[in-house]
């Protein structure tokens, strides 16, 4: 059974539209996905219609919240949930309206260092999706700025980078009680080098955590079994 949980679309920082994320994994033999874009419901519809034409595929309704801690971030995934509701929708709309800001004044960091990347271009490669520091890494990839997306966070907008922007977001708890309300399965995302992991755990099992992702892209089978024990 060939399951992905954790998948994004160009409703956030994906690079294929959710109806080619269904029929690819549709054509590769896949039983079970999830759709989890960053702070965004958008790509859902799309992806639960386009699995009506694919009846060996099963698609779960899902979302990443970005939520931050001191001097880190952790992402909060969500299964399952109703991504109609009207507190989980509002809720949204405030972090894309932050993100679009927050852009701005990278972009703005970026010039007065004399690394010019135009403000039309990173929202043309958002699209529809909240614009997000992976369009102003694509933007400085496509100037030749960077040798890749990992390089442009690395030089300049990594937390440690020199047009890196702080902004406000959910707290973990927050983001859990938020996908509860959804009626959603709150999930810690990768959560391998989280240096008080446990007591993170109890936290957020407090307010309604239901597990935390242990099969992740490049984890070795050390950590993996370390985070099944956790």
């Amino acid at each position: 059974m060939k399951v992905d949980l954790h998948l994004h679309t160009t409703a956030s920082a994906g690079k294929f539209t959710p109806q080619e994320i269904v029929y690819s994994a549709a054509k590769l033999g896949f039983s079970l996905i999830a759709i989890t874009d960053h702070d965004s419901v958008d790509g859902i519809p799309s992806a639960l219609a386009a699995a009506q034409a694919c009846p060996n595929l099963m698609v779960i309704p899902g979302i990443e919240l970005n939520t931050d801690i001191p001097h880190n971030e952790l992402h909060i995934l969500g299964y399952f949930i109703d991504y109609t509701n009207l507190r989980l929708c509002s809720t949204l709309q405030w972090p894309r309206d932050l993100r679009r800001k927050r852009a701005a004044k990278m972009i703005a960091k970026l010039h007065t260092s004399g690394i010019n990347i135009d403000w039309c271009r990173v929202q043309e490669l958002a699209q529809d999706a909240p614009i997000g520091r992976p369009h102003i890494a694509q933007a400085l990839l496509e100037r030749g700025y960077v040798s890749s997306i990992k390089d442009a966070f690395v030089k300049y907008i990594g937390r440690d980078g020199p047009a890196y922007v702080e902004h406000a977001r959910l707290t973990p708890m927050e983001a859990v009680k938020l996908i509860r309300e959804a009626r959603g399965l709150p999930v810690l995302a990768h959560p391998a080098g989280i240096s008080n992991l446990n007591e993170l755990l109890d936290e957020l099992k407090n307010v309604g955590l239901i597990g935390l992702e242990v099969f992740y892209n490049h984890y070795s089978s050390d950590i993996i079994i370390k985070l099944l024990s956790a």
